[in-house]
């Protein structure tokens, strides 16, 4: 089974990202054939951003993965921009990408509304972009957040329009979505997704944040004038806290409910921040040792997509030939 995901080079990454996605990265080396991750630096340019520091950030990202415990001999970890296969099969996947759909996409829709001075093109063909990174790999499975539900959703729709029109050429992914934490949501506003574009410096705990930091932003967590630690639907901070100290201790957020019942909000975020600095605490120590070492990480990702293209040109090739794009076969006389 192929599994394929991408992660953004926004900056540092922080806990809902470790928790939605990068622990499944981890996971999937074990049963992917192969697990495949790409840092997706060209999503990155769908938006204003800074030129100079894209190439710091993916090396960011890249030190964050391998600090997490990606492998690059048990998985293929590589930078999308230096596989244009990603590009080629995005333009060719547009032939059959519905103007309807992509016009629904959330993320564009909220993306658009907060930069109205500059909607791009690209942010618009951001999901089909998506698309073509999994698609290129024929990916059985996709390990995403739950907010990603949506994009892989459009992949299949693709993958099947394609397939129907074109014939069976590509393989139609399904989502890996973990049961808990698959949304981690902002400190200090729980009812929006935990992002580091969209939540204030407060609401966000960074995977490289110093331990009385982390504490600190647990401990100052915006919950709701009652005292009782349980999850329910108009206790949104609550309930966002029980689910991250489930994920850190592997256990059911139930458990979580009984040990904390009658002992109040102070307590329970305490145990929270301490449990969150020790869980981050061997990925933030391997980060610090990795992060200073541009040469080897780049080496890392100059191999990954050695081995990420010899896959990708493959399905391209099919792809070309299905929709009559290029030569043909050669006519004999």
């Amino acid at each position: 089974m192929r599994i394929f995901s991408g992660i953004q080079p926004t900056g540092r990454k922080h806990l809902g990202n470790y928790i939605g996605a990068i622990r499944q990265y981890v996971e999937g080396q074990d049963r992917g054939d192969p697990a495949i991750y790409c840092i997706v630096d060209l999503h990155a340019t769908s938006v204003a951003y800074d030129p100079g520091a894209l190439p710091g950030y993916v090396h960011d990202t890249t030190a964050m993965l391998l600090a997490a415990g990606l492998e690059p001999d048990r998985c293929v970890l590589f930078r999308q921009s230096d596989v244009r296969e990603h590009t080629e099969l995005c333009w060719l996947l547009s032939a059959v990408a519905a103007y309807g759909d992509l016009t629904r996409m959330h993320q564009f829709k909220d993306k658009s509304e907060r930069d109205r001075e500059l909607v791009r093109t690209s942010l618009f063909l951001y999901p089909v972009l998506m698309v073509a990174d999994v698609l290129a790999y024929r990916a059985h499975e996709v390990p995403v957040g739950e907010d990603q539900r949506q994009h892989v959703e459009l992949m299949r729709d693709i993958a099947l329009r394609f397939n129907a029109t074109f014939g069976e050429t590509l393989v139609v992914p399904e989502h890996r979505i973990p049961a808990i934490g698959a949304r981690i949501m902002d400190l200090q506003d729980p009812t929006r997704k935990m992002s580091t574009t969209g939540s204030e410096e407060r609401g966000l705990v960074y995977i490289d944040d110093e331990q009385r930091a982390i504490v600190k932003k647990l401990k100052s967590a915006v919950t709701d004038s009652g005292s009782e630690v349980r999850r329910a639907p108009d206790k949104p901070g609550v309930s966002n806290l029980i689910d991250v100290l489930a994920v850190v201790r592997g256990a059911a957020p139930e458990t979580i409910e009984r040990e904390f019942a009658g002992r109040g909000y102070g307590d329970f975020k305490t145990a929270v921040g301490e449990e969150v600095v020790e869980f981050l605490r061997p990925v933030r120590e391997r980060y610090a040792e990795l992060r200073p070492d541009h040469a080897a990480l780049e080496q890392t990702l100059q191999a990954g997509a050695e081995r990420a293209r010899a896959i990708a040109s493959d399905t391209l090739s099919d792809v070309r030939a299905a929709m009559g794009i290029g030569p043909g076969p050669t006519s004999v006389g």
